[in-house]
């Protein structure tokens, strides 16, 4: 049978148009069931109070629950594997933060391949960590810091959630820029090191804002600096570590990622859907009390983030010698 001319054309170019149609239909109908978001820590810390914000955000905008599962253990890699090994449509979305990539550079023997088993979706925020000191410390700027730490090498002790946390890369990152001695203490956890520090064992940590403010504000602790390349808007009259150590930056990142083929539609759609989150006056203002400076963006721009900050911590773990645990 001869189909005319017209008609062939018009038949083959509604085939051509089946895939497309497909995933528009596939995009559309996203989600029909719930949504787990994947956050690799216990619950209440910073970065599951921040996919708790995004996850409620994206119920209410998408009509499906979107719930954060707990997968704490191994530094956030237990969480990454799982998602890294999930079936790729949607369904299953992991929070993705600092340790991703800094684990990305520390492990050899992973399950996975963070940059090529995870899709970038949104990073969120930047995060900043404080430049926190006991108040037996003699010093109340970076400068008169590193002046006592000069003096004084190696008695000076630094805690950190463990080998290869960011408190440990940042202060290491310090150490390399400005040739300070200073002794790691690590420790399971960046709470009972924070404890440790205000008793007065410690005396320094480079934390995350969330542990260490309400210490600040209590006088139990003396903030030094931030360690983002602007001031924070929850601490306007904190300098940064870059204005006495020029080029020092070593901000965390909070965002959401997908398993690797996770159809480009669902990507999209999420990011547009957690941007307009971030626009929301309320989200905005708790980021930024968890010390966090709103970003957004397009998928694309995130893997640029993330291969940057794999370099760049590479370098650090390389020189301080940090081996895995």
């Amino acid at each position: 049978m001869k189909f005319p001319r017209r008609t062939f054309l018009h038949l083959a170019a509604g085939v051509a148009a089946l895939p497309a149609v497909s995933r528009i239909a596939r995009a559309q109908a996203y989600p029909s069931r719930p949504v787990r978001i994947i956050v690799g820590f216990p619950a209440g810390g910073a970065t599951d109070i921040q996919a708790r914000l995004m996850g409620q955000w994206l119920s209410d905008r998408l009509g499906q629950q979107f719930i954060v599962e707990n997968r704490s253990g191994a530094s956030g890699n237990i969480g990454t594997e799982a998602v890294a090994k999930a079936t790729a449509d949607g369904y299953t979305l992991l929070q993705v933060v600092t340790p991703n990539v800094i684990n990305a550079a520390l492990y050899t023997n992973l399950n996975f391949d963070f940059m090529r088993d995870i899709a970038p979706i949104i990073c969120a925020a930047r995060l900043a960590y404080m430049v926190v000191v006991h108040p037996s410390v003699p010093a109340t700027t970076i400068p008169e810091f590193i002046a006592y730490a000069k003096a004084n090498p190696g008695k000076i002790n630094y805690g950190s959630a463990g080998h290869g946390t960011p408190q440990n890369i940042c202060c290491e990152l310090f150490k390399m820029m400005t040739g300070v001695n200073l002794v790691h203490i690590p420790y399971r956890g960046g709470a009972p090191a924070t404890s440790d520090l205000v008793g007065g064992h410690l005396q320094v940590i480079f934390s995350p804002v969330s542990e260490s403010i309400e210490h600040v504000k209590a006088g139990k602790l003396r903030v030094l600096a931030v360690t983002t390349k602007t001031r924070l808007d929850v601490l306007p009259d904190v300098p940064t570590v870059a204005d006495f150590v020029p080029g020092y930056e070593a901000s965390g990142f909070a965002g959401m990622g997908a398993p690797t083929n996770t159809p480009a539609e669902i990507i999209g759609m999420l990011n547009k859907e957690l941007n307009a989150g971030l626009a929301d006056s309320k989200i905005k203002g708790r980021i930024v009390e968890l010390g966090g400076t709103v970003l957004g963006g397009t998928p694309a721009e995130f893997g640029t983030i993330l291969s940057e900050a794999i370099e760049k911590w590479a370098k650090v773990i390389k020189f301080a010698g940090i081996k895995a645990e």
